[in-house]
């Protein structure tokens, strides 16, 4: 099986049949079988009511999460759960006494699985798929499978630099990481391999052409433009600029051998520019080493994996 952040099954027409019905919920706890659906409450205590068809769907605390029992994740990964789509297994299904079918269910089980049929092989250089949950000036919280917490630092995120992650990515967003290494069943996960070397960027761009971008800092020499997520430019100094700024820009050189981009900032088109839609440059599922300066340039900007 394969497992991926939760949210990816839930429209899937397998999904869709296990939880529409009795037949379906028997069928996938025989099986073993992950499924997903919405939380749609959190009891005070911290039990997880699932939104099943058919049946009322119920996630007991301390099978919210690996960790709960033990006081290694604390009730917040399942309070901030609520209406947002959840994976579970089907453990127990039973009549109330008002004769509405009861579905115990166990979002433990489920990251379990993932744990140790996917999470506990990954190494260095493996690609990944992980949805923003929430983001920290420090970085963005991902779930890499099942639920399952990692951390995107903000230093990884980009080659150019941003002030916070929201700068890049939204809340609930799918994208993809790299696994950078493994520790003590910690996962390390970097982002900005994947944007592209700095050739690849500078090669969308012509000198004199007029270009969007975006502020991303101001120093007493310039003014540095994100021209995409792994490049940036230097532009003269021009008032009534701030960081995070929309701006137009015209190209007046490209050299590949100083990895340098000089602009000059034509117009300021908008006070805030939400992050863009991301475009991967490596389609394959592992990478062995990746090298951002260009083969010109007395720079060696590179990761090994």
């Amino acid at each position: 099986m394969e497992f991926r952040p939760e949210g990816c099954l839930f429209d899937t027409p397998s999904n869709q049949r296990y939880i529409s019905s009795a037949e379906g919920l028997a069928e996938a706890m025989e099986k073993g079988i992950i499924l997903e659906a919405r939380a749609m409450l959190c009891t005070g205590a911290h039990d997880l009511m699932i939104d099943l068809p058919c049946a009322r769907g119920i996630i007991p605390r301390e099978e919210g999460a690996i960790g709960i029992t033990e006081g290694k994740t604390r009730d917040i990964a399942l309070i901030s759960r609520v209406n947002k789509i959840v994976c579970f297994k089907v453990t127990e299904l039973d009549l109330t006494d008002s004769g509405e079918l009861e579905a115990r269910l166990s979002r433990k089980a489920a990251q379990l699985e993932c744990e140790n049929n996917m999470i506990s092989k990954l190494r260095p250089g493996d690609i990944i798929d992980a949805r923003i949950s929430h983001m920290e000036k420090f970085g963005s919280f991902v779930d890499i499978g099942c639920g399952i917490p990692s951390l995107v630092p903000i230093d990884t995120m980009s080659v150019s630099r941003i002030s916070h992650p929201t700068d890049r990515f939204r809340t609930g967003q799918l994208i993809r990481v790299i696994v950078k290494g493994t520790e003590n069943g910690m996962i390390f996960l970097t982002h900005k391999e994947l944007l592209g070397t700095w050739e690849e960027n500078a090669c969308r761009f012509k000198i004199g052409e007029t270009v969007p971008g975006v502020v991303r800092s101001i120093e007493s020499y310039g003014v540095f433009v994100e021209l995409t997520p792994n490049l940036a430019g230097l532009a003269e100094s021009k008032e009534g600029i701030s960081v995070g700024q929309s701006v137009s820009v015209y190209i007046k050189a490209i050299i590949p051998e100083k990895m340098k981009v000089k602009l000059i900032i034509v117009d300021v088109c908008g006070e805030y520019t939400p992050p863009k839609e991301i475009e991967y440059f490596i389609k394959s599922d592992h990478i062995k080493y990746w090298k951002y300066s260009t083969e010109s340039s007395d720079k060696n900007i590179s990761t090994s994996f």
